[in-house]
C-alpha cells in the first residue's frame, strides 16, 4: 500500500440523522487519480449482513464526493448521493427471501461505511480498509415518545412528537403479514405527527381467542387517539399499505365514528366485500386464491386475485362517498396487488360521482409493492407468511431496483406535504427532523 494512501480520510455527514435524510460522503487525501472502493456495511437485528458499494476514481485533488462524482459500477452506478444505502442488498451466500425490516426503532440502524484501495466486488472480509466510519440512521428523532397502547383491547403504539402539542393524529396501517410494525409511525412522529402504529391481524385478542377483530377495533384505536390530551382530535388522518388500504378505505368511507382529514394508500385497492369485516374481506381474497400465479423462479403473483376489478358495486369500496382528500400511491410494476387498474378505477368512480376534486395519485412506472420510507433497500421478492394462511411462500413484490428507489423518495416527501397540507393547513411544523 502507498504510504500516501494510509493518511486517506473518509467523513459522512451528518452522521447521526433520520433514515429520510440525506448525508454526504467525503474522501479526502487519496492519491489523485487513484481508483477506490467505497462500501457499506449493515448487519440487520436477525443477524444477516447488507453491502452496497460504489467504484471511484478521486480527482486532481485527491477527493471523492458520493453526492457529486459518479460512481463507474458497484450495486449502482452515476452520481447516486444515497446509492450506498437505497442499494443495499445481502452479501454473498446469504439465505434467499430476504428484507431488512427495523424491528426495534428504539436503537438506530448503523451503517460501517468505508474506503478500499482499488475496485473491489467481493472478498471485503479479508480487505483492510483505508479508512472507515460507522454511521447512525434513526426511525426516531430526538424527543419522540413511544408509548405501547393497551386501551381498549387495543395492540398497538403510539409515537408523539417532541413538544406539548397538540400535533395531529395519524392510524398507521400495514398489510396481510400482521404484527406491529413501528418504524413508519415513528419516522411520522419525528416529522410532527401523532402517529399510531395498530397491529389488527396478530392482535393480543387475536392471539389469545383465535378471532379476528371486528371493524369497532379501528373505531376504538380513532377515539383513542382523538381522545388524547396531546392530539388535535379533529385533524386525523389514516396512512394503509397492501391490505391497509382495505382497512383505511373501510373506515374512511363507511364508518359513522371515523371522521378523516385525509387519507394515504399505498399499493392497494378498493376491491372488497363492502359489507364485510376483517375476516370476510380475508376469506374474499382467499376465495381467488385459484389465480397465483408463479413465475420461473417459483415467486408467487397475487395480483390478479383482485383482477378483473369488478363491476358489482357491492364488490367496490364507493369512494364516491368519500369526503376526505385521498391520496394514492401506485408501483406500475406491482405483482403483488392489482393498484394501478384500482387507481384508475377510483378514478372513474370519483369523476362520476363529482369528488375526483379529492383525489391525487402518484403513479410510478417500474416501482414494486413496497413502497417504503427513503433509502429503504428495494426487496423485488422476499419470504412472506399470511395470517391466513400461516405458511412461508416466496413473494413477487415487483420493481426496479433503480425506479422503485427513486419512487420511494418522491411519493415520501409528496406524502409529508399532502399531510402538512391537510393536517396543518398547509403550515411546516417545526421541525423535528435534527438530530
Amino acid at each position: 500500500m502507498d504510504r500516501k494512501q494510509c493518511c486517506v480520510k473518509l467523513s459522512v455527514q451528518p452522521s447521526r440523522g433520520l433514515m429520510d435524510e440525506k448525508f454526504i460522503v467525503l474522501v479526502q487525501n487519496a492519491l489523485p487519480g487513484s481508483q477506490l472502493t467505497i462500501r457499506a456495511l449493515h448487519q440487520c437485528e436477525d443477524g444477516h449482513s447488507w453491502e452496497a458499494f460504489g467504484h471511484y476514481t478521486a480527482d486532481t485533488t485527491g477527493t471523492i464526493n458520493v453526492s457529486e462524482d459518479p460512481s463507474i459500477r458497484g450495486t449502482y452506478s452515476g452520481v447516486e448521493q444515497m446509492g450506498l444505502l437505497w442499494s443495499l442488498r445481502p452479501i454473498p451466500g446469504s439465505k434467499p427471501g430476504l428484507r431488512m425490516r427495523k424491528k426495534n426503532i428504539q436503537t438506530p440502524m448503523e451503517v460501517t461505511i468505508s474506503v478500499y484501495q482499488g475496485h473491489q466486488t467481493e472478498g471485503f472480509a479479508d480487505l483492510v480498509p483505508l479508512s472507515g466510519v460507522v454511521v447512525e440512521r434513526w426511525y426516531m428523532a430526538p424527543g419522540v415518545r413511544r408509548i405501547p397502547v393497551t386501551e381498549g383491547g387495543l395492540t398497538a403504539t403510539l409515537f408523539l412528537p417532541s413538544g406539548p402539542g397538540p400535533f395531529p393524529g395519524l392510524l398507521d396501517l400495514w398489510g396481510g403479514g400482521g404484527q406491529l410494525v413501528e418504524y413508519r409511525a415513528a419516522l411520522l412522529a419525528s416529522h410532527g405527527f401523532a402517529s399510531m402504529a395498530i397491529d389488527y391481524l396478530t392482535s393480543k385478542f387475536t392471539m389469545e381467542t383465535g378471532k379476528m377483530v371486528d371493524n369497532q377495533y379501528f373505531e376504538t384505536a380513532y377515539r383513542v387517539l382523538q381522545q388524547h390530551p396531546q392530539v388535535c382530535g379533529s385533524k386525523i388522518a389514516m396512512i394503509g399499505l397492501s391490505f391497509g388500504t382495505s382497512m383505511t378505505l373501510k373506515m374512511a368511507i363507511y364508518s359513522e365514528v371515523i371522521k378523516l382529514s385525509a387519507a394515504v394508500c399505498i399499493s392497494g385497492s378498493h376491491v372488497q366485500p363492502v359489507e364485510g369485516s376483517v375476516e370476510e374481506i380475508m376469506g374474499f381474497f382467499q376465495k381467488n386464491a385459484g389465480k397465483t400465479r408463479f413465475n420461473e423462479k417459483n415467486e408467487a403473483i397475487w395480483r390478479d386475485l383482485l383482477l378483473p376489478i369488478p363491476t358489482d358495486p357491492s364488490l367496490k369500496a364507493d369512494v364516491g362517498r368519500l369526503q376526505c382528500p385521498l391520496l394514492l400511491v401506485v408501483g406500475e410494476d406491482d405483482q403483488n396487488w392489482p393498484a394501478q387498474e384500482s387507481a384508475l378505477d377510483i378514478k372513474e368512480m370519483m369523476a362520476r360521482a363529482g369528488n375526483s376534486h379529492l383525489l391525487t395519485v402518484l403513479s410510478y412506472p417500474n416501482a414494486g409493492h413496497l413502497i417504503e420510507p427513503p433509502y429503504t433497500p428495494h426487496a423485488r421478492s422476499s419470504t412472506f407468511k399470511t395470517v391466513e394462511i400461516q405458511e412461508k411462500v416466496m413473494c413477487l413484490w415487483g420493481g426496479q431496483t433503480v425506479e422503485h428507489s427513486r419512487a420511494q423518495e418522491d411519493a415520501w416527501k409528496k406524502i409529508l406535504v399532502f399531510l402538512r397540507e391537510n393536517l396543518y393547513g398547509g403550515r411546516n411544523p417545526t421541525s423535528f427532523s435534527h438530530l
